[in-house]
């Protein structure tokens, strides 16, 4: 198991993109959940349909959400230590980035999705089913958030900046 001290710098000073942090957002006495990935370095939001949070089903709508990625844009996830990335070794193996891991009750060692995941909580309070909310009302969700701009990112928006990264091979056209 390779644990968040393992990462490159890059992916800690954010200077490269393709680094992802995820997280589950749980719903109602733990019967369904939503997958939630976000870019280091862009911000960029992906959101995982899940009508359950077993392993099985966290690798399949994973690899299925983020294998259409160039390599340079999926270089590694960084997860907590939950039992729903028991597959990480798959989902390594299918997406050709490693999966990190974070220290035992370490939340903030994922801050830029803990901080999303706040922002979502907004469309999916919490003690209310998820599994209620089709994919298509994921997508809904993650296209405006994407759009919304951030002033972390010079009030550019993460979609902007990582569709930037998508048809250039310069990781640095996000400093211009």
């Amino acid at each position: 198991m390779l644990t968040i001290h393992d990462r490159s710098f890059s992916a800690v000073d954010r200077s490269e993109a393709g680094h992802w942090e995820g997280d589950l957002i749980i719903g109602n006495n733990h019967l369904s959940a939503i997958g939630t990935l976000v870019e280091r370095q862009t911000r960029m939001l992906r959101l995982v349909h899940l009508p359950r949070s077993d392993a099985d089903s966290l690798h399949a709508a994973l690899v299925a959400r983020m294998k259409d990625l160039p390599p340079t844009l999926m270089r590694s996830i960084t997860w907590d230590q939950g039992t729903e990335m028991a597959r990480h070794l798959a989902t390594t193996d299918k997406l050709g980035a490693p999966v990190y891991f974070c220290d035992s009750r370490s939340p903030w060692q994922r801050g830029t999705n803990e901080n999303t995941n706040g922002l979502l909580r907004d469309y999916f309070p919490k003690g209310v089913t998820l599994i209620s909310h089709p994919p298509e009302q994921l997508l809904a969700v993650e296209h405006e958030l994407n759009h919304r701009p951030r002033i972390v990112l010079q009030d550019r928006c993460p979609a902007d900046l990582f569709a930037a990264l998508l048809v250039s091979s310069d990781p640095s056209v996000l400093r211009r």
